[in-house]
């Protein structure tokens, strides 16, 4: 690796919001990659902004108390997968008490149970699929929102679970448009806000709540020592179940992989242990969130450029996860990477780096891991091909599908998969 420079160049021209757009992914590893830096200064929809990559730079901005992300990420995106009051909108105490309901989630049986509860699904939806051609894209949509309901203590036939998948669905796919599709997600997030709002006032009822995880956010006694408004409750519970619904994107991505990169994954041992290394090298290779910002709350100094109060900062995250210096032969699917790995906090970042109680670190990470790797194992015990289609996966759409929706055909006895168009 040649050395990299210890300052923080500005590019040339004076907005790069264009090239963001066109390149998207892509956008901060090229021009780091050009400059030879870990960093630059630029504008992005005319503000400016410092883009960064690499362990480095991520440890560097995940320091406690350095960042916030109140005024760090575009009105219309925080609209639809965050929205006010959530835990990635506060900070301090507030984060903390907040951030420790949704990890106290993250229990071992918990995540054991979920992917008990996928395999239950998929198992379902598998049989209707046999012998006929499907989107995975499309099809995987209602096994996570069922998943996720059934996890989070509800259940999908009593709650319409049809709506819910195209509203919860609608939030991540839709984050990164414009125009009509962002619409009408914005209006099948507001259907779904009144339907959380009704779940939370019915649990609230219950003479005996369970421990279910709707149970624990409407009961949750927050940093003030009161509950959490029944609107705030709502954002929280979509917070729970959006992000499982999301995970059935990365789900494609895994057929995506065991299909593409079939040369590099050992075919005699389909162990819990190797699945679950090709599920961390597709969260690395794969394109989910391309960038997270924050905002300066604390000042310091990085690469000899100072960073004062309010300043903005992209953090790389898609770059960092290829990013040569922390991943050698960063752009080629290797699973075996990941056998008897300890953690990367600071380089496999695909849903935010730091501590997961001091940062905005995901706190369904360990849960995105766990249905993942199931998710392999299924899809590994299957017997399926893909027909030839196009497999290309658009840059800059966030999050993006194989441009034919990854149809495949589940078929006991199916031939051998088909060469991909590209």
């Amino acid at each position: 690796m040649p050395e990299r420079s210890s300052e923080i160049p500005t590019l040339p021209g004076f907005d790069s919001t264009t090239a963001f757009l066109r390149e998207g992914y892509r956008f901060v590893s090229r021009r780091c990659q050009a400059l030879g830096s870990d960093g630059f200064r630029t504008r992005i929809m005319l503000r400016p902004v410092t883009c960064l990559r690499g362990a480095e730079a991520a440890r560097e901005f995940y320091r406690p108390g350095r960042m916030t992300r109140r005024g760090a990420m575009p009105k219309q995106v925080l609209k639809l997968l965050q929205d006010k009051g959530s835990v990635q909108m506060l900070d301090d105490a507030p984060h903390r008490v907040r951030k420790a309901m949704f990890m106290d989630l993250m229990t071992p049986g918990n995540l054991d149970r979920a992917r008990q509860i996928f395999d239950e699904e998929w198992r379902a939806a598998v049989r209707g699929w046999t012998n006929r051609e499907i989107a995975l894209s499309k099809g995987v949509r209602d096994v996570m929102t069922r998943t996720a309901m059934r996890w989070c203590g509800l259940d999908p036939a009593a709650h319409d679970s049809a709506a819910r998948s195209a509203e919860l669905s609608a939030m991540y796919a839709s984050a990164g448009k414009l125009g009509p599709a962002y619409l009408r997600a914005r209006l099948l997030r507001a259907r779904s806000e009144r339907w959380a709002r009704r779940v939370i006032g019915q649990v609230r009822k219950a003479e005996m709540p369970d421990d279910s995880a709707v149970a624990r956010i409407a009961f949750h006694v927050d940093a003030d020592g009161a509950h959490l408004t029944e609107a705030a409750a709502a954002v929280e519970l979509l917070n729970l179940l959006r992000p499982i619904v999301a995970v059935g994107r990365y789900v494609v991505f895994v057929a995506h992989a065991l299909h593409v990169h079939r040369d590099s994954i050992p075919a005699d041992r389909n162990d819990d242990a190797m699945n679950a290394a090709i599920a961390h090298e597709v969260r690395r290779l794969y394109p989910f969130f391309p960038v997270i910002g924050g905002r300066v709350r604390e000042p310091f100094e990085w690469r000899g450029a100072r960073f004062d109060r309010g300043d903005w900062l992209l953090l790389d995250l898609y770059g960092t996860n290829r990013d040569p210096a922390s991943w050698p032969m960063s752009e080629t699917f290797r699973p075996e990477r990941h056998e008897g790995l300890d953690e990367q906090p600071d380089a496999l970042i695909p849903q935010g780096g730091g501590d997961y109680l001091k940062n905005h670190r995901c706190p369904g990470e360990w849960l995105t891991v766990a249905l993942m790797t199931e998710a392999v194992g299924q899809l590994r015990d299957m017997q399926w091909h893909v027909p030839q289609q196009n497999l290309d996966l658009p840059a800059n759409e966030f999050p993006p599908i194989p441009g034919d929706g990854m149809r495949i055909v589940v078929n006991p006895g199916a031939p051998a998969a088909a060469a991909p168009i590209c």
